[in-house]
Order: C-alpha cells, then sequence, then structure tokens
C-alpha cells in the first residue's frame, strides 16, 4: 500500500505537466495565429499607402506636355526642314547642280528623287525608282544634269553602278496630250567594279579645267585601296588609281574635275591629276602631290570652291587648310595655309575628330559631324558659329551643302542637307559668320 502512494503521486505529477503543457501550447499557437495575422497587414500597409498615392491620370497627360515642350526645346534654330518617307537608314545624298532636286539612297533599296520647289514647303514630291533586287545602295551622285543619276549598290558578288537617266519627252502628239515625263530607266550598268568591295564615296563634278570638255566625271572609291573615275554620261571608266594606303576612308574630286584627294588609313593624303587631251577627253590620272604634316590618320577632307585649297580633319585634333596651287611639277610642295584645333570634346575634355566635312559654295562656312554632332565653323579662323549636339537621332552618314541657294518662301536660301541611319534627311540654315 505504501509503494502505491509514490506511483500514484508521480503519475498525477506527469499527466498534470502534460495538461499544462497542452494548455500553454494551445495558448502560444493561438498568440503566434494572432501576431502573424496583425503583422502581415502592417507589412503589406506601405506598398497600399504608395499605390494611393500614384499620381492620377491627368498627371501623365502633363508628363506628354512636358515631352512637347522637351522636343520643342530640342529643336535647333537653324533646322528648316525635314525629308521623310525613306523606309531604312539612308546611306548618300547628292544636289543637282541647279540645287532643285536632292536624290537619296536608301537601305530599304529605293533611290529617291526629291524635288525642292521651296525647301519651307511642308511635304515634298519626289520620285521614286526600285533599284535591282538584292543591292545594298551605298551613294549616290548626279550625272550631267537632274534627270540623270548614279547609285552605287553592294552585294555579297560585289558592287555595281546604275545609271538612271529620262529620256526627253516628245512635246507633239499623243506625249503632249498626256504631259507626263517617262519615268527614269537604266542607261548604263557596271557590276563587279571593285572586285568585291563595297564602294564608300561617289562624287561627281563638270570637267571644266584646262581643255575639258564639260562633261561630268564621277569618282567612286572603294573600302579597298583602288579607286576609278568614269564618264557620267556613257559610264566608261576613264582611269583608276592605287592609294597604296591599307584601307581607303573616302575620295573625292575638285568641283572643276582636275584634282582628286583621298584619305586613307595614313596621316598622308595622295593627290591626283585628272589630265585632259586638246579634245576635252581623259589622258590619263596621275599621282602629283601629298599633303604632308598631320601626325595622325585624316578622317575626311573637302575642296574649296575655288579647286585650290584642300579643307582636311585628323585623329590629331587638328584642322589643315592646304595651298595645292603649286608648281607641283617643279616639285614645289603644296603648304599648310591654316591650322585650327578641333573645337569638339566630350564630357571628359577629350578632343573628338570629326566624320565628315563639307564647305559651303561661297567657302566661309566649314560643316563639320561627329556622330550625331553637326557643328559650323568659320573657315577663316576656325570660331565655332553653331552646334546641333543631336541633330539626328542616331549617326550622320553624309552630308552636302546646296551648290547654289534654294527657294524658301519668298527668299532664297543657302541650305545644308544631312542623311542619317534615323531614316531622314534634314535641310539646315547656314549661321551666322558673326553670332552675337
Amino acid at each position: 500500500m505504501d509503494s502505491v502512494l509514490p506511483i500514484t503521486v508521480i503519475v498525477s505529477v506527469i499527466v498534470g505537466a502534460l495538461i499544462a503543457f497542452s494548455i500553454f501550447g494551445n495558448y502560444f499557437r493561438k498568440r503566434k495565429i494572432q501576431v502573424e495575422s496583425i503583422s502581415k497587414p502592417e507589412k503589406l500597409q506601405p506598398n497600399q499607402n504608395q499605390i494611393q498615392k500614384q499620381p492620377p491620370l491627368k498627371v501623365s497627360k502633363k508628363s506628354h506636355t512636358a515631352d512637347k515642350d522637351a522636343n520643342k526645346q530640342r529643336h535647333h534654330p537653324l533646322d528648316l526642314n525635314t525629308l521623310k518617307g525613306h523606309g531604312d537608314a539612308v546611306t548618300g545624298i547628292c544636289f543637282s547642280a541647279d540645287a532643285r532636286s536632292l536624290a537619296t539612297s536608301c537601305g530599304d533599296g529605293v533611290l529617291r528623287v526629291f524635288k525642292l520647289d521651296d525647301v519651307a514647303s511642308k511635304s515634298f514630291k519626289f520620285l521614286r525608282i526600285n533599284l535591282p533586287a538584292g543591292g545594298h545602295p551605298t551613294a549616290v551622285a548626279f550625272a550631267d544634269d537632274a534627270t540623270s543619276v548614279v547609285v552605287a549598290t553592294h552585294t555579297l558578288s560585289g558592287s555595281s553602278l546604275y545609271m538612271y537617266g529620262e529620256e526627253k519627252p516628245n512635246v507633239t502628239g499623243e506625249s503632249k496630250q498626256q504631259n507626263k515625263l517617262p519615268l527614269p530607266e537604266i542607261k548604263w550598268e557596271n557590276k563587279n567594279v571593285h572586285d568585291k568591295r563595297a564602294i564608300l564615296t561617289l562624287v561627281g563634278a563638270k570637267a571644266t579645267y584646262g581643255s575639258a570638255n564639260g562633261s561630268t566625271v564621277i569618282v567612286s572609291c572603294s573600302e579597298g585601296t583602288d579607286i576609278t573615275v568614269w564618264h557620267g554620261k556613257t559610264g566608261k571608266a576613264l582611269g583608276h588609281v592605287d592609294t597604296n594606303q591599307l584601307k581607303n576612308t573616302m575620295a573625292t574630286v575638285s568641283p572643276n574635275g582636275r584634282f582628286i584627294a583621298a584619305a586613307a588609313f595614313t596621316a598622308d593624303v595622295k593627290v591626283w591629276e585628272i589630265v585632259y587631251t586638246k579634245d576635252g577627253s581623259v589622258k590619263e590620272v596621275s599621282k602629283v602631290m601629298q599633303l604632308k604634316g598631320h601626325k595622325s590618320a585624316v578622317t575626311w577632307l573637302c575642296f574649296a570652291p575655288n579647286s585650290e585649297q584642300i579643307i582636311t580633319a585628323s585623329k590629331d585634333g587638328s584642322i589643315r587648310v592646304w595651298n595645292i596651287n603649286v608648281r607641283y611639277h617643279l616639285d614645289e610642295d603644296p603648304k599648310t595655309l591654316k591650322l585650327f584645333p578641333i573645337p569638339l570634346h566630350d564630357a571628359n575634355g577629350t578632343t573628338l575628330h570629326y566624320d565628315r566635312l563639307s564647305l559651303s559654295p561661297d567657302g566661309k562656312i566649314l560643316a563639320a559631324t561627329h556622330g550625331s554632332t553637326l557643328q559650323w565653323l568659320s573657315a577663316e579662323s576656325g570660331q565655332v558659329l553653331d552646334t546641333a549636339e543631336k541633330a539626328h537621332d542616331g549617326d550622320i552618314t553624309d552630308m552636302v551643302w546646296s551648290p547654289t541657294s534654294i527657294p524658301a518662301g519668298d527668299k532664297k536660301l543657302s541650305v545644308l542637307a544631312t542623311a542619317s541611319i534615323d531614316k531622314k534627311v534634314k535641310l539646315w540654315l547656314a549661321p551666322l559668320l558673326h553670332p552675337s
């Protein structure tokens, strides 16, 4: 009997402990659930407040208004007009001799010729020419007149040149009644002209120097080291030169059709002369001089309107104006007339190089580009006249001044045209030479 009592006590203690543990366990579990049920809404509360504090729809309308205002602010005062309608990057542009037509080559395989009756117009008529299938247009130039256009295209098999021209319409009979001009057709074509290398630049000029007969010569420059001179009207090859400088950057011909100059991989610029016979035909193309002075690769160059100076831009951060009106046959070297620092820098102050140069017809304003930035300089002093930091929404691919002034309402203006990968061609006013 005495031995049973301790056992009963022990069992009672154990059972009591189990009951107490069970009661407290339930209490803490409930407490935990209550704490969790309270803490979850507290964690969500800040997000709910944020959702309630989101701006209402009318605020987003104000943001659109602000965007429009920002776009107006981004519109540069020299930005005159935009030629739209291209389906891809514009790869080349060129004015006709009378500046009333502007031809564009585009990555969509179309050659367009815009009529510039009024450069301030809200819309422009243009002639659309579908190029042979498979070819990627890379450059364009006018030949002889505004109805003859030469375009360079590139395929895997090589580069080709096509000249599109219009037949002169008959002024009598059915043609007179219809009063319609015939569509341009291919007048000549040259395929695989630079082996399998793409044509980088294509430039035309009316040969007026010496005994030249006034016909247009076309100069094509490949991405290799070769340059070819063509007769604009017939497509006949008139001469070939080799820069022997690893890789070409560009080449151009002087306005009078006398000289060819090329920028290539090195700091030197080579110049050739197109020699004409007494009957006006091309006799030969011979190297006559070399421009030495830059310390790094020349990125672009252009001739002065009088064909007696060349302006070069280099990665050494300088611009040079050269006098090429020298007696080279007596070994007289061309001289540097002016030397300017390139006045374009990045955010860190590092001098940037120019991708392209173009000199106004009066020889006073030098336009230059770097990426999507367009800058105007005084050709006399190198002073910056104006800058459009975002002239396009993409890199500028080509640039050219109108050879003469163009009608703009009741005025006539000197206009600069720029092309870009943003599928647009823009027309720009010339800045004042002495900005206030």
